[in-house]
């Protein structure tokens, strides 16, 4: 179909109705969460055609094929690469035999979804790259005869634009949808409102703005609004989840019934949708209820004010009882990767959530969240804890210094980390402010880090505070303490740890090192001088960048120390122009020694090179 009769049948009378969920249904049917839905499309292809039968018997006028996952990208996971477009044409082909059955006027949609990867600058794939790779899939899809071409369930403005311009170069008279989802807080994963988001998708050239999968209806009719109004004359397509989803007895479950979406599908119709479906958790019920709301109802009405009121916030529940994540891993004799990131020196999250979400990714266990490093004036650490908990969906350790707080203020910081799901905790003296942003500024603590692990495990863990009143319910918190290896003072450096530990430790996290025979030299004087080390040991790694680099943390940087052999390998590489290859090599090495000896390792990327830190840790596994 061309793009000026699609655009006109939009235009015309009611809007289209769309498909719902095929992954829901084909997980309902047996099919794991680990297979390729996509390679269904050849192996099992009587199933995936069952549902395009049922959702267009359920009177859906637009079917997406079932290729959301057939990228060069997400197929190489699963060794499929070289069926992209074997895969990609069979989804249509299906599409169309059905419709034929049917004998519907029904419009195919070449679904491509997200390629699974980060784009420069926040992963390692350059523009160029993810085009080529859209490309490639909107070829396969546009040569075996889709209709349009729907781009769906996009987190980052970056990819999104990288797919519209590659259907363009493919075929620059098919239509094209381009559709983003959206976390809880009504702006993408890296931070983008609703706004945004529609001027740039129509900027970048697509003739349909999408929102789908994200939450509910309700929310999906809030961004609605607000993109309609940033957009007055452009044309919209929504297609909302069943609801948040829950975990019950292991499977998952969407809330919201047929019979809410036909409610909402007004709602939609009247706030300038023009073409109306369900995400993940739908069905072709959903999709009838649908149907038939917008069957029952004239234009006219629809533009004399039908309406229905939505709830501007969603309230989120907070679980405290099950541990940490992190400390069921540690419990669990585990191997875990942490990556330090510092906070923002403004108000910008973007390159924070970004760096986050590639190094998830690549497999980091937990990101620690440093507070004022280097005693320089930064974000709250907390707040960037919570982000990146709701935003990327990974678990946090929240780096707190006594130094700087008084009692008050560490109890009341404290209570609001946990409010805000943080439940690692890593207890550090601070760095002092002399030597920092503000060096006039209070540098006086309360608690020594022994006393607030002590506060933390002994207090706040048992439901009251330090003068022992009730806080409602005991918080979670599991608390990590800190170590040098390699300390001028080894005596003080073990009493000091034996502190922390008797004062309810539940793991440590060290400086940085460069010699992995440190940790059983300290392992072995520390239980000849106490007792054996119980709780689980996290070393420090910081990757070298340059010779001076090394030089600079030899000499300058207290409790670091590096072998002449390191720095000799550091001298070569950089003769060579390949530094960071060889700190990065380095860095693997060290690990792969460690492994046995301690239970992971915290990893603080050098001048907040991220991609050098994935790099390191998907070689190093």
């Amino acid at each position: 179909m061309k793009r000026d009769a699609f655009l006109n049948k939009l235009r015309e009378g009611k809007p289209l109705v769309a498909d719902g969920a095929m992954g829901t249904l084909l997980h309902d049917r047996g099919v794991g969460f680990e297979s390729c839905f996509d390679e269904l499309n050849l192996t099992n292809p009587a199933l995936v055609a069952s549902i395009h039968q049922e959702y267009i018997k359920a009177g859906a006028e637009v079917i997406l094929t079932n290729t959301f996952g057939a990228n060069r990208y997400k197929l190489e996971r699963c060794g499929l690469e070289e069926l992209l477009d074997e895969i990609n044409q069979t989804g249509v082909d299906l599409a169309r035999r059905i419709i034929r059955a049917s004998f519907k006027d029904v419009l195919i949609a070449g679904d491509v979804g997200p390629l699974g990867v980060r784009l420069a600058p926040f992963g390692r794939v350059q523009a160029e790259q993810a085009r080529e790779a859209f490309r490639e899939q909107i070829q396969a899809l546009v040569d075996a005869g889709c209709d349009l071409i729907v781009i769906e369930t996009m987190t980052d403005l970056y990819e999104i634009r990288e797919a519209i311009a590659a259907a363009r170069e493919v075929d620059p008279d098919i239509p094209v949808i381009a559709s983003m989802t959206f976390t809880r807080d009504d702006r993408t994963l890296l931070g983008d409102d609703p706004q945004k988001v529609a001027a740039k998708i129509f900027s970048y050239g697509a003739d349909v703005i999408g929102i789908n999968c994200s939450g509910g209806p309700n929310q999906l009719l809030r961004l609605l609004k607000k993109m309609k109004k940033e957009i007055p004359d452009g044309f919209f397509w929504v297609k909302p989840n069943a609801g948040w989803p829950e975990q019950i007895s292991g499977r998952i479950f969407y809330p919201a019934s047929a019979e809410y979406f036909g409610e909402y599908a007004l709602a939609f119709w009247q706030a300038g949708a023009r073409v109306i479906g369900g995400c993940c958790g739908t069905t072709p019920a959903h999709i009838q209820s649908i149907r038939q709301a917008i069957d029952s109802q004239e234009v006219n009405s629809i533009a004399n004010g039908i309406t229905l009121e939505f709830i501007e916030e969603e309230s989120i529940e907070e679980e405290i009882s099950e541990p940490s994540k992190f400390a069921q891993k540690l419990g669990n004799g585990e191997f875990v990767y942490s990556v330090e990131m510092q906070p923002p020196r403004g108000l910008a999250t973007k390159k924070v959530i970004a760096g986050a979400s590639m190094l998830v990714d690549s497999g980091a266990d937990a990101i620690n969240v440093a507070d004022s490093p280097m005693a320089r004036m930064r974000m709250s650490p907390w707040a960037v804890c919570s982000l990146l908990q709701y935003k990327v969906n990974v678990e946090t350790i929240l780096h707190f210094p006594t130094r700087g707080r008084n009692l008050l203020r560490v109890q009341g910081d404290l209570l609001a980390a946990h409010a805000l799901g943080v439940r690692n905790v890593f207890v550090i003296m601070g760095d002092p402010t002399a030597i920092g942003d503000y060096p006039e500024a209070m540098d006086n603590f309360d608690l020594a880090p022994s006393g607030l692990v002590k506060l933390i495990k002994q207090r706040f863990n048992q439901g009251i505070d330090q003068s022992g009143s009730d806080i409602g319910q005991p918080t979670n918190f599991y608390v990590g303490c800190a170590l040098n290896l390699a300390a001028t003072d080894p005596e003080r450096e073990m009493d000091i740890l034996k502190r922390k530990i008797h004062s309810g430790a539940d793991f440590i996290i060290t400086q940085p090192i460069y010699e992995a025979d440190l940790i059983p030299s300290f392992l072995k004087a520390y239980q000849a001088s106490y007792e054996e080390l119980r709780i689980p040991l996290i070393i420090g790694i910081m990757p070298l960048v340059s010779a001076r680099h090394a030089a600079f943390l030899h000499q300058e940087v207290p409790g670091i120390s590096i072998p002449d052999v390191i720095h000799q390998r550091m001298q070569t590489a950089e003769e060579n122009g390949t530094g960071p290859q060889e700190g990065i090599r380095i860095a693997i090495e060290l690990i792969r020694k460690i492994r046995g000896l301690a239970q992971g390792v915290y990893i603080s990327p050098s001048f907040s090179r991220f991609d050098y830190v994935a790099e390191i840790i998907e070689n190093s596994k």
